[in-house]
């Protein structure tokens, strides 16, 4: 019975990332360009997000500042999640959802890009945060799952939505990392050609 319960997620997982590779090549290709002009031009992306996406945007900079799969220069990312000691005073001195908007006003520079990580698309700091962004005048790429929430009223013309259709919270965070996986290559192979992909 458990096996069988384990190999339903293995099923569901799969299954979600094939009907789901059509829908989202798009806006992830979309994502890719964004993030090459960026840091082409000396910019730098900051990544948020909560619990698992917090997870996800920390590895997302580390595949950007170390590398992903090919030896190459190393690329500008913070992940806003990881200082506890900006976080805990700003969660103290203001409001919890203000840890990453005014993390951006301090470190984005026009031309930067927000990865905005939630999978519902409701996370009030990460919704304050790409206020902040575009105060600064950065792109922001969306991640989220479940429609997108009121991401969908917060982002703008120029910014890039990857909402991943589903409802569930696990299956959402999957194809996300997923996502990340193809942001990381995309910009790798536009940045130094293609390669034949590792089996």
């Amino acid at each position: 019975m458990l096996e069988q319960r384990i190999q339903q997620h293995f099923i569901d997982s799969a299954d979600l990332k094939y009907q789901a590779a059509q829908i989202l090549a798009k806006p992830i290709a979309l994502a890719v360009q964004a993030i090459l002009n960026c840091v082409t031009n000396g910019g730098k992306v900051l990544a948020c997000g909560n619990g698992g996406s917090a997870a996800d945007a920390q590895h997302f900079a580390a595949e950007f500042v170390g590398r992903f799969e090919r030896e190459r220069p190393e690329l500008g990312a913070i992940a806003l999640t990881t200082d506890s000691s900006i976080i805990t005073a700003i969660a103290n001195d203001y409001d919890f959802s203000v840890i990453f908007s005014r993390q951006v006003r301090a470190l984005g520079q026009p031309g930067d890009v927000l990865l905005a990580i939630t999978t519902s698309g409701n996370s009030a700091n990460v919704l304050a945060a790409i206020d902040a962004a575009h105060e600064r005048e950065m792109t922001v790429v969306a991640l989220t799952g479940r429609g997108g929430g009121k991401m969908n009223n917060a982002l703008r013309d120029t910014d890039v939505h990857v909402c991943v259709p589903h409802e569930r919270t696990a299956r959402i965070q999957e194809v996300h990392l997923l996502t990340l996986h193809c942001i990381c290559d995309g910009v790798d192979s536009q940045l130094m050609g293609e390669q034949e992909t590792p089996t």
